[in-house]
Formats: C-alpha cells, sequence, structure tokens
C-alpha cells in the first residue's frame, strides 16, 4: 500500500490497478475555494451525494486521465445498501448509456474479468472491499456497511465470482479499504442484535462501552475466510475515516450531505 496525494495505492498484484480516492486534490484550491466547498472538499468522483456536478466532472476526468481510460471504462454503480452483485460484461456494455445506468441502480457489488474497465464503489465510513483472481483474471469491488455485511454481500459477490468464473476463494487477495473502525463504530442494541441474528461471532461486538461497537473489518474478513481466503491474502488498510476526516469522508463526522471515497480495482 502506498499513497500519492490523492490516491491511496494498494499492491494487490502487477496486473491490477487498485486504489482508494482521499479528499486531497491533484487541483490548486485557495482557502475561500475549499470554504465554499465546505464537506465536499475536495476531491470527489459520487454524482449522486449533492456535490456540485461541474466539480464531480472535473474530477472524474483527472482519475480517468490518471487510470488512462474513458469515462466510458468507469463504472460506479447507484448503492442503497443491498446484496446486490452485477457484472460489467461484454451484454452490459452493449447497451445504452440510459440501460447501463438503470442496470446500476440498488446494485452494492459489481464483478468483472475484462480488462480496462475500472470498477469501484462509493463510501465514507461503510467499508469498500477489492478482491482479484489472479487464476481467472477477474475482479470484484464491493460496498460493505452494516446492513451489507448482516447480508453478508462480500459472501454473495465471491460466490458470484466462483459461479461466473470459476474463481477459488483460496487463489484470491483482498483489500478492506479505509472505513470506520471498531473503536468510533457506536451502534444501538437493536444493530448488535441484527449480527448476532445473522450467525456473526460475539467476538465482532464490543459491549464494554455504554453502547455496542461493531468490527465491521472482522465481520467482513470472516466472510471472505468463510469461503476460503487465506488471511495472509486479507491487506486491511486500517485507516479509520472517523478519526482521519483530514484525508478521507466520513458521513457520521461531516453528515451524510459530504463527498465520497472511491474505491476502484481494474484489471490492466
Amino acid at each position: 500500500m502506498n499513497t500519492t496525494q490523492t490516491l491511496l495505492n494498494y499492491n494487490l498484484s502487477e496486473h491490477v490497478t487498485a486504489f482508494s480516492t482521499t479528499r486531497i486534490s491533484p487541483f490548486p484550491l485557495q482557502g475561500e475555494d475549499l470554504e465554499k466547498m465546505g464537506s465536499y472538499a475536495a476531491f470527489n468522483v459520487t454524482d449522486y451525494c449533492g456535490d456540485q456536478p461541474e466539480r464531480v466532472e472535473r474530477n472524474k476526468e483527472w482519475l480517468c486521465k490518471e487510470l488512462h481510460i474513458s469515462e466510458q471504462q468507469l463504472w460506479l454503480p447507484r448503492q442503497t445498501h443491498t446484496d446486490h452483485v452485477m457484472s460489467i460484461d461484454s451484454p452490459f456494455l452493449s447497451l445504452s448509456q440510459e440501460q447501463q445506468k438503470q442496470q446500476l441502480q440498488d446494485v452494492d457489488a459489481l464483478i468483472t474479468n475484462l480488462p480496462q474497465q475500472c470498477i469501484g464503489v462509493s463510501t465514507a465510513d461503510c467499508v469498500p472491499i477489492l478482491i482479484y483472481d489472479e487464476a481467472h483474471k477477474a475482479i470484484a469491488a464491493i460496498h460493505a456497511g452494516w446492513r451489507g455485511s448482516v447480508k453478508r454481500i462480500a459472501e454473495k459477490a465471491l460466490r458470484e465470482m466462483q459461479l461466473k468464473y470459476g474463481t477459488d476463494a483460496s487463489k484470491c487477495k483482498a483489500v478492506i479499504g479505509p472505513s470506520i473502525s471498531i473503536e468510533s463504530f457506536e451502534v444501538g442494541e437493536e444493530v448488535a442484535q441484527e449480527f448476532i441474528q445473522a450467525h456473526f461471532p460475539q467476538s465482532i461486538i464490543d459491549h464494554t462501552q455504554s453502547k455496542p461497537h461493531i468490527d465491521l473489518w472482522a465481520a467482513n474478513v470472516l466472510q471472505l475466510e468463510a469461503l476460503g481466503m487465506e488471511l495472509t491474502n486479507i491487506q486491511i488498510a486500517g485507516i479509520c475515516t472517523y478519526q482521519h476526516t483530514d484525508s478521507f469522508f466520513s458521513a457520521r463526522r461531516l453528515g451524510i450531505k459530504s463527498g465520497r471515497i472511491f474505491t476502484g480495482i481494474m484489471i490492466n
């Protein structure tokens, strides 16, 4: 894992590009500009979180130029905390832009085996997960908030890769990107009970404080391990978005009307 100002890059393989965006803009910005941006300052490529469209477009253009792709090769679903997994495949690419947009609605994980198609998810405390199947040259990008984690979206995405590409989890590598840590993720008892009812172990819940705290990183690592992924092949960025809002967006700290981290992966 290494950092440029705008991108946090992950060393998964020389055959893939994997990264998370930070809040740090590649464009020269003055204090007044940053103040006007507020909670969207300063680098956001998610176009459905309330940011100014022209600003989002400029950031997308920069990112695509950095990745050496066109904007038509950058895929970000409209996430709604579902467990829906969708494949970016040849039939999808043959659809009109309006049809593609419709199919990307209510989707929280993308998979593909097509090169030069950057798939990614948008987060601001939720857990972004990237998976790379080196044997079959296939990838996944997963958005796992607490609801998605309870629904086991990471496990479902990996199972979908098994069905579609013949993926063997034991041969895969994964990254868990910047997201809220157990120290900062305080929840109500009803949320803790959802995890218990979904048969997650008590060990992911800290009951020593006034309210439960949940370890979303562990909840998702356990799902990947359950399907056979080696713990040594799972990188955890270990960056708490709630504690590091200087560099990463956090909806809990900045509010829902704020920018989002884009965590993406692409087969080179």
